[in-house]
Formats: C-alpha cells, structure tokens, sequence
C-alpha cells in the first residue's frame, strides 16, 4: 500500500472552496473542528436547533441545514451514521450538490454496497481517519494526527485524489500516514475487525471468560479484574510494540501459558466462524440484516442492549471502575 505524509498533500487545493461536514457526532466535529482550524471554510450541515446545531455554534463553526450546507459547496462530506446516509443523500444531497463537486466518506459502506449511486460528474472519495474522533481531535491539537485511509470510486474532475489527501492532511493525518486502498477493502474488512475481533470477538472472549470463573466459584470482583480490566493493559503493549512486546513484559509465566493453551480458546471451529462471517459482509448478506433491523425499527438492537446492561459483568463493572476515579 502507497503511504503519504505532509509534502505529498496540498492544503491549497481547498483553500477558498465550501466544504460541507454532514453530521456532528464523534467523527463529523472532530474532522470539522481540525478542518476549521487548518484555516479551511467549514460548514456543518445538521437538523436545525437540534442538540448538534447548537453544539456546532458554541463550537465557532457555521451551521446550516443539511440542504442549505450541500448547496454550493465543493466537497461534502457524508459523516453521518450509515443506516440513514441513503435516504438523507436522496432527500437532501444529491437535489442540492453542484456538478463538480467531491462527494466524500468516512467509511465505505453506502458506496460498496450501493446505496448510493451518485451521478456522473462529481467525484466520489473517502477519507477514513483510523481513531475515534475525540482520539483524532486530540492528536491534531498536540501538533500531530492519526493515521487515516483514502480511496477515489470516481475521478470525474482529475483531482480527487489531491482532494482526498488534503483533507487528511487538514486533519493532521499526513503526519502520521495516510495509506491509499479501495472503497472495497476498506468497507468489508472494517466490517469483519468489529464483528469478528474488535467488538463483537472481544466481549464476548470477555464474557466467557467471565461465566468461566464464576462458575467455578470465583467472586465476581475478580473475575472482573483478570479477564475485563487487564485487558487495556495488555492491548496497549500490542498496540505500542506488537505481540513480541507484549511477551516480553508480561511475566514468563503468563507467556508459556498463553502461548501453549490460546489454541484451545480460538480453535478451528472459532475461524470457520470467523470466515463465515466474513463471507456473509462480502455476500452483502450483513448489509441486507443491517438495512432490515433499521427499517424495523432497531428492535432486535435495542433488546440486545438492554439485555446486555443486566449482565452481572456489567453491573460489578460500575463498582469496580468507580473505584478507579480521581476524586475531586
């Protein structure tokens, strides 16, 4: 994979252009406000004296209706939630987006899965900064960024691509590293990292682990502490110096162990689940489940985390962490 840093993107392409963020949730104020501060004109386009609109004023940044914020603008960027991107783009972006225009993602899930088709005309890129917005936000205010990914689906003008690293460098990811993919890969690995690891994969390894020791008669302060609260210990060393930093911290104990036994947790059966899953995103199988839950209301969803928060994991969790607060 190509990766570019600072002196391979141009700020200047965007300079004296409208750029429309759609949305401000984590993603849509972390890029708008880092946009703003790189001295690019910023326009967030949200529902009209609703909790973002007012958040986006007390912020400094100028505030329109979805509509009135795609009107004109040169680059607008879709970072709004996935389930009501297609309807929002219909009813509101595609009537009111310039011929021209660079119609941009955070992650390519709508395009891959074609539910929006945007016309000829206008280019159609993603920049997806790798972090949690209030991370990226961070980041860029110390003088650095995150890395982030970009891809161009359509090239109509001859500068999408210059377009897509402009706005990663307007959020500081160039000083990191920005690395070029396809709207393709991006959208369906993304999809099997939350389903099968980073989500979905760990809490339930977590939970697991959790049933395990209470069956066995462990009390639940402890259960918590081994197999929830080390967690981000243990993460953070991958993170910093992958698996061989890890090994090497932790005791010896812990390595032999975890070396000679793991395969008995993630076994074959684990990664033919793990393909299956896989295959269902490449199916659009899961983009047909997602889009039937929405429209159903998000009921199954909702049950499920109300499920959820009853877990005595969850409820010995609050104790546990509290305990772990700085007190005033």
């Amino acid at each position: 994979m190509d990766i570019y840093h600072d002196s391979d993107a141009d700020l200047n392409i965007l300079k004296g252009k409208k750029i429309a963020v759609l949305g401000y949730g984590a993603q849509g104020r972390a890029q708008a406000l880092c946009l703003h501060d790189s001295g690019l004109d910023v326009t967030v386009g949200v529902r009209k004296d609703g909790p973002s609109w007012k958040k986006a004023k007390e912020d400094g940044l100028k505030v329109a209706e979805i509509p009135n914020a795609v009107k004109g603008a040169d680059v607008v960027m879709m970072l709004l939630p996935d389930e009501v991107q297609p309807d929002i783009y219909v009813d509101m972006v595609k009537p009111n987006m310039k011929k021209g225009a660079a119609l941009e993602f955070a992650h390519g899930f709508a395009i891959t899965f074609k539910l929006i088709d945007p016309p000829e005309g206008i280019d159609v890129i993603m920049m997806a900064p790798k972090s949690p917005g209030d991370m990226e936000r961070v980041a860029y205010l110390e003088g650095f960024g995150v890395p982030a990914l970009i891809s161009v689906h359509r090239d109509s003008t001859g500068n999408a691509k210059k377009i897509a690293l402009a706005l990663a460098k307007g959020i500081g990811s160039t000083r990191a590293g920005v690395f070029e993919t396809s709207f393709d890969f991006e959208t369906k690995s993304d999809l099997f990292g939350e389903q099968a690891v980073l989500c979905g994969g760990v809490t339930a390894l977590i939970k697991a682990g959790y049933d395990t020791l209470r069956a066995g008669g462990y009390p639940p302060e402890i259960a918590y502490f081994e197999v929830l609260h080390e967690v981000k210990l243990i993460v953070d060393l991958i993170q910093a110096g992958g698996f061989s930093k890890m090994w090497y911290v932790v005791s010896n104990t812990a390595e032999y162990g975890g070396l000679t036994r793991r395969d008995r947790v993630i076994t074959k059966e684990s990664k033919e689940g793990m393909r299956s899953i896989l295959k269902e995103i490449e199916s659009g199988k899961f983009k047909d489940d997602w889009r039937a839950e929405w429209k159903n209301g998000l009921k199954e969803l909702k049950k499920m985390e109300a499920d959820e928060k009853t877990l005595e994991l969850e409820i010995i969790g609050k104790d546990i962490r509290a305990l772990f607060e700085r007190k005033k």
